[in-house]
């Protein structure tokens, strides 16, 4: 019984442990937040987004400022105000608005835009310092 309740408990706080370490790694960082909207000149093309979703996903993979990431697409909307005319979005947070110069600079994100800036018509940005 004694052993049971020890490996009851100990497979406990491994869960709790690994449930902390994921919620800690998807924290979004409120200090700066950089979001990028993407119109795609093919936007039905698969073999664009195909391209374009493995190097975002190396880029921010090897980013050594960027804290979060989001990578999304336009849902269908049914309000108004939404507008879901993009191809692509991104969300990247940094500790400071600081670190998202150096991102700017990073070859990582450098090679980015290299390898898909012949996808996109349009590109929009809009960088937010937190409250």
């Amino acid at each position: 019984m004694r052993t049971t309740c020890i490996t009851l408990f100990l497979l406990g706080m491994v869960n709790m442990s690994l449930a902390q370490t994921q919620d800690s790694m998807n924290t979004f960082d409120s200090t700066f937040a950089h979001t990028v909207y993407f119109w795609f000149n093919n936007p039905d093309n698969e073999a664009d987004r195909d391209l374009f979703e493995a190097s975002l996903k190396k880029f921010l993979d090897n980013s050594k400022f960027a804290k979060t990431n989001f990578i999304g697409t336009p849902p269908k909307a049914t309000r108004e105000v939404v507008d879901g005319s993009f191809t692509y979005s991104l969300i990247v947070t940094f500790e400071s608005a600081e670190a998202q110069e150096g991102y700017q600079k990073e070859q990582a994100h450098l090679t980015f835009i290299d390898e898909c800036k012949h996808l996109w018509k349009k590109v929009i940005v809009y960088d937010s310092l937190g409250l």
